[in-house]
């Protein structure tokens, strides 16, 4: 299938809060909002009757799709469905990255098929069998989970995690994820800074976080 070659969009915020975030809490407080409402215009509903449900908010922020990037030359198709690409004993930094896939009208992907892969910790991709390489799917509210670790450098490049990623039946997106901070940010000539990740350091590691907005429905 074709990748989704979109030019990049801005993704701003209002209050520290990114309209997908926006969304999710929108959704989860869609029950208590009305009931907060309700109690503040008890007489007005008395004359009207029942209120009437919030609608589900739409993209109109002026957020784009999610970036594509160059596949590069280390992709390699049939990777392990999994979501840990941790194996024991592989050195470097534990990360997390975890996210939501959602389509253009904000709601959550299900079963979107993410497919990760990257170098090691010496800056090396695994050509021949599938060491740090591995897809899974989101769930009914379109999350993901990957374990895996900080990848290490190589010339040219500055540290980066690729993937592709497709919702049912759809174009496949395919792009790169970044770290903040880095180096050698500047000087990578495909860096974008809308793929920057969300990233916190712990005792345990680092946790980073990053949602996809797909070109469908």
């Amino acid at each position: 299938m074709p990748d989704d070659h979109q030019h990049p969009g801005a993704e701003p915020e209002r209050d520290g809060i990114s309209r997908k975030n926006f969304i999710v809490a929108a959704g989860l407080g869609a029950i208590a909002l009305p009931a907060a409402v309700s109690a503040a215009a008890a007489p007005a509903q008395a004359r009207t009757g029942p209120p009437r449900l919030t609608p589900t908010p739409t993209c109109d922020d002026g957020d784009d799709p999610t970036p594509a990037q160059m596949e590069g030359p280390y992709f390699k198709p049939g990777s392990p469905e999994r979501s840990s690409l941790v194996t024991p004993g592989m050195p470097g930094t534990p990360l997390t990255v975890t996210g939501t896939v959602y389509s253009l009208s904000c709601r959550p992907v299900s079963r979107a098929l993410l497919d990760f892969w990257q170098a090691d910790y010496y800056g090396n991709y695994d050509n021949y069998g599938y060491t740090l390489r591995g897809h899974q799917y989101t769930d009914t509210m379109g999350r993901f989970s990957l374990t895996t670790i900080v990848p290490g450098l190589y010339p040219g490049r500055t540290r980066h995690i690729h993937v592709k990623v497709q919702a049912p039946y759809q174009r496949i997106l395919t792009t790169q994820l970044y770290f903040p901070n880095e180096p050698r940010n500047s000087s990578d000539m495909l860096f974008d800074p809308e793929l920057l990740m969300s990233v916190q350091s712990g005792p345990g590691g680092r946790t980073a976080a990053f949602d996809f907005v797909l070109r469908v429905p």
